[in-house]
């Protein structure tokens, strides 16, 4: 979320895997402080080894990512489905941030944006941006039941009614809506392809292309069930300011596609290149928040849930 800049080349610590009861899963070594608050101190449960800079909400008590728990999710009948709406002539370019590859939109009217679900107005969309490992293993920022995917979208959003701009709703009470979306391994995405022809226009930071009319819609899963919590951005000034809608279901991505995320640079033009990967912030502990969900739970085992393929 939001721009990050670089600290140096340190290395973003891979995941780890541990075996838990039932099938194996692939988790952040960072779980450990799901028990601990980081208020208690700036630690690696907090900070991105590449950002650097003032954050606002650092120790804040409704931080983002977490680990969604299937079972502890409360199904709440009052969630209706989610309105989207986007025109994709808002579409204006694509960008390298030196932490991701960002899509921007023209956000000057309604057209574009969602309503219902958890929102009380509509908000608009502003961008949308990937996170990704190193390897296929891990990548997503939320997990689910501590499975990581390899890659989660995020669709920024805004809330025109109670703020005049993008910047003020960043930082702003109920300022910013985020759908994410996770990536898994499978079948050639059509739509995704036209963003990874364009990758190679943006190996380093601070570059950029233009896109033309797109439709992030068509980056939605056809099942639109979904989770829902208060949160956080997962980039400075990480302020707390983002209600989340994470989709249940996962959409499906070539290897091949994936594999071309990872031919970006976090490095501009004459620097050192260093491979963009693992940009994606550690969890976060839930506290006492609620993770409300659109659908009713089933007991079925967690792959079959979230559709997983091993």
């Amino acid at each position: 979320m939001l721009r990050a800049t670089r600290l140096g080349r340190v290395p973003h610590k891979p995941l780890a895997i541990f075996r838990h009861m039932g099938p194996l899963r692939t988790v952040r070594p960072q779980l450990q402080c799901f028990r601990h608050s980081c208020a208690e101190k700036r630690g690696s449960c907090a900070w991105h080894p590449l950002w650097t800079g003032p954050v606002s909400s650092l120790g804040g008590t409704r931080q983002s990512p977490i680990n969604i728990q299937w079972r502890d999710s409360v199904y709440d009948p009052q969630l209706t489905p989610l309105r989207v709406s986007y025109d994709a002539t808002s579409c204006r370019y694509l960008w390298n941030t030196g932490y991701f590859f960002q899509v921007e939109f023209d956000d000057s009217s309604e057209e574009s944006g969602i309503s219902g679900g958890p929102l009380g107005n509509h908000y608009r969309l502003k961008q949308f941006h990937f996170h990704w490992g190193a390897a296929n293993a891990w990548g997503s920022e939320h997990v689910v039941d501590g499975h990581a995917y390899p890659a989660e979208l995020h669709l920024v959003h805004w809330n025109p009614v109670k703020y005049e701009n993008y910047k003020e709703a960043a930082v702003g009470e109920d300022g910013l809506a985020v759908i994410g979306v996770f990536l898994k391994l499978g079948a050639w995405h059509e739509t995704l392809q036209r963003l990874v022809d364009l990758l190679p226009d943006v190996k380093h930071k601070d570059t950029q292309v233009a896109v033309g009319p797109f439709d992030p819609s068509e980056l939605l899963p056809a099942c639109r069930d979904y989770w829902t919590y208060p949160g956080s951005l997962t980039t400075p000034p990480l302020a707390e300011s983002v209600t989340w809608i994470i989709q249940k279901m996962p959409i499906e991505v070539a290897p091949s596609q994936l594999a071309a995320f990872r031919t970006l640079l976090f490095s501009g033009r004459g620097e050192e290149e260093e491979a963009m990967v693992d940009n994606y912030r550690p969890l976060q502990p839930l506290l006492d928040r609620e993770v409300r969900a659109s659908f009713q739970a089933t007991r079925v085992g967690t792959s079959a849930r979230v559709g997983r393929t091993e």
